[in-house]
């Protein structure tokens, strides 16, 4: 069935609207930082992100009719896909690139300067959007009845809704307000404790603790994930501190256990169960972890098949040129170019030192996994996109290939980590350029708009993240109880325990 000769956006294809303008360049580009560095704070801590897409959009809606007076649907979702741009950039890069400064902190190597972040961002940004692109007739418009995109259905919606008036953009702006007086009145004035806790040295025999921490950003996340993910998390975190650790230290006090170098009983008096947590609890952690990734990736390998078949066998009928403004996309011309010199930059780029063998395998990686992403969130949606499984397969893969090369030590686990890093970014921004896609061509917008809005939104974060990575790390530190950096962490015990088999696989199995 052709959806295109039937379905009629909000927006007429002949009538034309404000969209890409000065305005919505800079709201976008702002939201796209700002966006960036909430969920690389939010990724870090709890080991999610969520979509920006929509809150995006109602604050722009909220900005462009008090600020401006005027009302462009356009406009407003041009703003939420440069915004949307900065969510996605961010979760790809927090999973994998705090793995360097942690190695940097074990005197392995250096930390990775702000230019080298930056580059491998937006390489990996850029080739997300462009591996998209051509996939946007076969996905977004000739499979429209069948690929229901929910979050760019929902977007959708608010923008829609948001025409016929309504006070969603007072809501969100509400609660901006709200968490900027509560953090103020807890950390700048200290009139309410952040955190609550039992003592760190357990309850009589009890060797546990009980705490919370009190931040409306992680109360946010439990509301927007809901009951089922953040019960998840509770129960993670009631048999990590109130199960496992008492009995680690109950049945092993006088036990050596590696990678602790003093025996657990006197870890304990010294560190409490901080020092359990940090040398124990958080590598059965990241089992677990490489363990749903695992499953949830081979639990998708037959959808991951037919998705890429499918995208495929459509790309290869064709993406004629079309007169129309909402059928207008980048030409596929400039695509191939584009992918061309990025694959060339990659090979030749000191900041990602792969080489041509590296090139080779992030192009591969990079389209499959950019196929697959771009279909797949529109079946399950992003929220449920397994962007960590894709980044562990690939992390696995390459790392071996680059040990069996000759390419160990620093400079292989670093090689490791900027290709997984490549790729996490690539199948994220891939998900999220299709789901603004479809917002898009729901409300009447031009694609080829969107398109270079992607790219703004890619390369403004991407300059931005490097500050906001050491800004958290200088701050809290990776790895610490603040910033688990849970995602990371696994990456980083991945490539240590194939480079060097320095990793206590009896607590990641376990």
């Amino acid at each position: 069935m052709d959806n295109k000769n039937q379905f009629k956006p909000f927006i007429p294809a002949e009538k034309i609207v404000p969209e890409m303008t000065v305005f919505s360049i800079i709201m976008g580009a702002i939201l796209a930082v700002i966006f960036g560095a909430a969920n690389a704070y939010l990724g870090l801590r709890v080991g999610m992100t969520v979509s920006a897409s929509i809150p995006a959009a109602v604050i722009s809606m909220g900005v462009i009719r008090m600020i401006l007076h005027r009302d462009s649907i356009l406009e407003n979702n041009f703003v939420q896909t440069v915004g949307s741009a900065g969510e996605s950039l961010a979760a790809g890069a927090i999973f994998t690139l705090p793995a360097m400064f942690l190695w940097a902190k074990d005197g392995i190597m250096e930390k990775p300067d702000l230019f080298e972040i930056m580059i491998i961002c937006v390489i990996g940004g850029l080739l997300g959007v462009f591996f998209m692109v051509p996939l946007r007739n076969a996905l977004i418009v000739k499979e429209h009845g069948t690929l229901p995109y929910p979050e760019g259905q929902a977007c959708a919606e608010v923008l829609l809704a948001g025409e016929e008036g309504g006070d969603s953009a007072s809501v969100v702006f509400a609660g901006l307000g709200i968490s900027a007086i509560f953090k103020f009145i807890v950390d700048g004035l200290g009139l309410v404790p952040s955190e609550i806790n039992t003592p760190s040295s357990g309850i009589g025999t009890y060797k546990g603790q009980i705490g919370t921490q009190i931040y409306p950003a992680v109360f946010s996340v439990g509301y927007i994930c809901g009951p089922k993910i953040s019960s998840y998390m509770f129960c993670g975190g009631v048999i990590s501190w109130m199960m496992l650790i008492p009995l680690i230290v109950m049945f092993g006090a006088d036990a050596t256990l590696y990678p602790g170098t003093v025996p657990i009983g006197q870890m304990f008096a010294e560190g409490g169960v901080s020092s359990i947590w940090g040398s124990y609890i958080r590598y059965i952690g990241a089992g677990a972890l490489a363990t749903g990734g695992i499953i949830s990736l081979i639990k998708s390998l037959p959808m991951i098949m037919t998705t890429f078949r499918d995208s495929m066998k459509a790309l290869a009928g064709g993406q004629g040129e079309s007169e129309l403004r909402t059928d207008k996309n980048m030409s596929m011309k400039l695509v191939a170019i584009v992918l061309v010199v990025l694959i060339v930059l990659i090979a030749a780029l000191p900041q990602i030192p792969v080489g041509i063998g590296g090139a080779v395998l992030i192009a591969i990686f990079g389209f499959f996994f950019a196929a697959v992403s771009s279909r797949m969130v529109g079946i399950v949606g992003s929220s449920n996109n397994p962007v960590s499984g894709m980044a562990i397969a690939t992390l696995l893969f390459s790392t071996i290939i680059l040990k069996a090369t000759g390419a160990e030590g620093a400079a292989g686990m670093k090689a490791a980590i900027a290709i997984g890093t490549v790729i996490c970014i690539v199948a994220a921004i891939a998900g999220d350029t299709s789901q603004d896609l479809k917002t898009g061509y729901l409300v009447g917008a031009t694609p080829i708009k969107q398109q270079y809005g992607e790219v703004i939104g890619v390369v403004v974060s991407a300059i931005a993240i490097g500050g906001v990575l050491y800004l958290l790390d200088a701050a809290w530190g990776f790895g610490s109880e603040q910033l688990g950096a849970p995602q990371a962490t696994l990456m980083k015990m991945i490539v240590e325990g194939v480079m060097g088999g320095k990793l206590p696989w009896g607590l990641v199995i376990t």
